[in-house]
């Protein structure tokens, strides 16, 4: 049924571009300040944030109060479910392997492979964490990777930063090529043409990423005692991103491009070590045997979680658990009640609002399937489990409202307009467009937390405002996922995700000092990637695919 109450959102409402964009950056910038600056904790600082965005997007933007007040459950339940889900399964499936001594196990046998922590970083937080990605995504890879590197003795803080900058390069194809799908529902232009752009922008970054993983963790010193780990994961993984998303297409890129990467590091390993071991948190070579437990069970929770979330991306089972149990509904009162209006879109546009529950298809589900039957088959009986759970939710809980404020926040932006104020304000650059349009990515998925958000968000712009400047709607369009990887680092959701991951110790970091940490990491590799896309744009335009 049509909405009782409509309306159409209004991108300039202070006269001017200029002045409407400095007061649409102010949510975003209290945010920041109160987590970086003044060290609010997180869910206070949420609150604030979401307060003021919803009295510019009342007050000064026009939005009704019933929408705003809308759009801000909406965005909270979707925090709940199906991203704060992701976060409570992945935490239990950790505590599964914890408990049954699997974790004990993977010490040892991952030390037998290079008792060096840099190393284990390239591993984990790189190659499996991209393999993650292009299962899951919804914050599984930093979840996943930030418990597996706890368990294996890294620091909290240093943990987490390794899992948000290693989960930058495969985002653009995660969760089985969705982001590039989505953008070209919202653009009109072919999936495969859009992947194999962004199989030509991303490569030159990823091979830079493992070397600046290790540089982050160690200095620049103890990156040049493992360059040869560090150019050999980059470069596989490079490799193989540009084949895949050229020769097959976007669905497949982070799982081929991520295990062949996994495999050509750990060859590397079989001839080369460093010169100098760099020990995980001082503990020394760790012995490779000990717990008598056959590698297949201590890996069980992680095959577990891998097979099942493969198989719910194969598009039969997909669609049938999609049928069974996958119910959406329109959210009420929101549900096409605004109105996008050009240039933000083609014409003016209702804005659906659909909430899906997706119960067995959430990659969220196939963690805690996995952390289930895992810990059955490891011997942990069903109060066990329920134990265990109840001990996860327990210690996550703080978490979960901080995950459901910061996503309230993310979509009052998005319905009152003032994200599209910012991205108008960026495509006024003119000959400098190339630059600034993978930096409208980075704010888009630092804004929304998903690139997928971000393409629906700007994608469209990014399209329109090549064609004005006589640019490659194509490039630009696959700029802005491309350059989301990068807002990945910083958005609410993933800095809450690490935090969450990496706590429950007494030097674990609350998510203004994870924000801190990375925050420059991000916009470093941000403003790489950007003069990467210009220099394409302004010298090699013949990059297109089928230009």
């Amino acid at each position: 049924m049509p909405p009782e109450l409509t309306w159409s959102q209004h991108y300039t409402p202070l006269g001017d571009l200029g002045r409407s964009a400095m007061a649409a950056s102010v949510p975003l910038l209290t945010l920041l300040a109160l987590l970086g600056v003044w060290r609010v904790r997180a869910p206070l600082a949420a609150l604030a944030a979401l307060g003021v965005a919803a009295a510019l997007a009342t007050g000064i933007y026009g939005m009704p109060v019933a929408l705003a007040g809308a759009a801000a459950l909406h965005g909270a339940a979707f925090g709940l479910f199906p991203i704060g889900w992701v976060v409570l399964n992945a935490m239990f499936l950790y505590r599964v392997s914890w408990e049954t001594g699997g974790f004990a196990e993977m010490q040892r046998r991952l030390a037998g492979v290079s008792a060096d922590r840099r190393i284990q970083a390239l591993l984990i937080a790189f190659c499996f964490g991209a393999f993650v990605e292009g299962l899951a995504g919804f914050g599984a890879p930093v979840a996943v990777t930030g418990a597996l590197m706890i368990g294996l003795g890294f620091r909290p803080l240093e943990a987490a930063v390794l899992a948000l900058i290693g989960n930058t390069a495969p985002v653009a194809f995660g969760s089985v090529g969705i982001p590039i799908v989505t953008l070209s529902r919202v653009t009109g232009l072919d999936e495969v043409t859009l992947g194999a752009m962004v199989g030509r922008q991303l490569p030159w970054v990823a091979v830079v990423v493992p070397f600046w993983l290790v540089w982050a963790q160690s200095g620049w010193r103890g990156m040049v005692g493992v360059w040869p780990a560090c150019l050999v994961t980059g470069c596989s993984f490079a490799v193989l991103q540009f084949l895949v998303s050229n020769l097959h297409g976007p669905w497949l890129v982070d799982i081929v491009a991520s295990l062949g990467s996994l495999g050509a590091t750990l060859l590397l390993l079989r001839w080369w070590r460093p010169a100098e071991i760099q020990p995980v948190s001082g503990s020394g070579v760790w012995p490779v045997s000990g717990t008598g437990m056959p590698g297949w069970r201590a890996a069980l929770p992680w095959i577990c979680f891998a097979g099942l979330v493969a198989l719910s991306t194969l598009k039969p089972i997909r669609d049938t658990l999609d049928g069974w149990f996958a119910p959406r509904w329109p959210v009420p009162a929101l549900h096409e009640a605004v109105i996008k209006v050009p240039p933000a879109a083609p014409e003016p546009t209702a804005e659906p609002a659909w909430y899906r529950l997706n119960l067995l298809s959430a990659s969220g589900t196939a963690v805690g399937l996995a952390a289930i039957l895992s810990g059955l088959g490891l011997g942990l009986r069903p109060g066990a489990l329920v134990r265990l759970y109840g001990q996860t939710l327990r210690r996550v809980r703080v978490s979960l409202v901080t995950i459901a404020l910061m996503l309230a926040l993310g979509f009052v932006t998005r319905y009152s307009g003032t994200d599209t104020t910012l991205g108008l304000a960026l495509a006024t650059t003119g000959p400098w467009f190339p630059f600034f349009s993978p930096l409208l990515g980075w704010l888009g998925v630092a804004l929304t937390g998903s690139d997928t958000s971000s393409n629906v968000l700007f994608g469209h712009l990014q399209k329109v405002t090549a064609e004005q400047l006589g640019l490659s709607p194509v490039m630009m369009a696959a700029a802005n996922s491309a350059g989301g990887v990068m807002g990945k680092m910083v958005d609410a959701q993933s800095i809450v995700v690490a935090s969450v991951a990496t706590g429950g110790r007494p030097d674990s970091p609350d998510v203004g000092t994870v924000l801190r940490a990375v925050f420059w990491h991000s916009v470093g590799l941000a403003l790489l990637l950007a003069t990467v896309i210009w220099v394409q744009a302004r010298w090699f335009p013949g990059i297109v695919p089928g230009s």
